[in-house]
């Protein structure tokens, strides 16, 4: 058997290894099953926390380490936590004040439980760990102006995973640097790698990969930092990617 010149595939989920109802085709899966089968580690390297993820590598069968809230979260395995990242409560609760006075849709991911404005209680600050912070509004020029003020604070990794969010994870914390600690734990190089996604939390990794693969949905920025571009998530996109980098086939 030749030597696989790709040793790790970090997959995005939404807009990537999911379609658009929140599925994996059955073409996608298969060709993720024979890349598992040829020696390739397979990881979901998700903006999402594990709970919501988890069901997913289930379904594949993963055993490998997972990557969740876009590199807050590395995971050994699916059953053992490797490391995590804070972000701090004083930069969570000007955030928090940040919705509130722009009106916007906020989601605070904690380690444990994720909350917004429906099952919001000022009590949770202090009580809980915080791994992720997000903002949605369809309303450009708010989406812009919370985007200045988040700049303003510093110490904060602002990305988003789709045209009308803004995701926040402590600074230099993303999915790139959950991908070289994977590398890490299984003793590969990152020219080893190919990271597939679709929206701006996959840039770090698309850039930093071996092969950074956008998918034919992405973002044009996205598009724009990518080594090749694939079909679309409804398309089998992920399919693509393995039968042409990882077994060398010919469409």
């Amino acid at each position: 058997m030749k030597q696989l010149k790709y040793r790790l595939l970090a997959l995005d989920m939404d807009g990537t290894l999911l379609t658009d109802n929140h599925q994996i085709s059955p073409e996608t899966a298969k060709w993720i099953r024979k890349a598992s089968e040829a020696g390739v580690h397979v990881c979901l390297s998700t903006g999402r926390s594990y709970d919501e993820a988890i069901d997913f590598g289930v379904e594949l069968g993963l055993q490998t380490p997972m990557i969740t809230v876009n590199g807050s979260e590395v995971w050994r395995n699916p059953q053992e936590l490797y490391r995590r990242e804070l972000l701090d409560k004083e930069l969570v609760s000007r955030m928090y004040n940040i919705a509130r006075e722009k009106n916007a849709w906020f989601w605070a991911h904690s380690v444990e439980d994720l909350y917004n404005e429906k099952n919001w209680d000022d009590k949770l600050l202090d009580e809980k760990e915080w791994v992720k912070f997000g903002f949605h509004t369809e309303d450009d020029q708010v989406r812009h102006e919370i985007l200045m003020l988040l700049q303003e604070m510093g110490g904060l990794e602002i990305t988003n995973s789709s045209p009308y969010n803004l995701e926040i994870n402590p600074q230099g914390v993303n999915k790139a640097t959950g991908i070289r600690i994977v590398c890490d734990l299984l003793g590969i190089r990152m020219e080893e790698t190919i990271a597939v996604g679709d929206s701006l939390n996959d840039m770090a990794a698309i850039q930093a990969a071996g092969l950074g693969v956008a998918m034919g949905n992405a973002q044009i920025a996205v598009k724009e930092n990518a080594d090749y571009v694939t079909s679309s998530n409804n398309e089998d996109g992920i399919a693509e990617v393995i039968r042409k980098f990882i077994f060398d086939m010919k469409e």
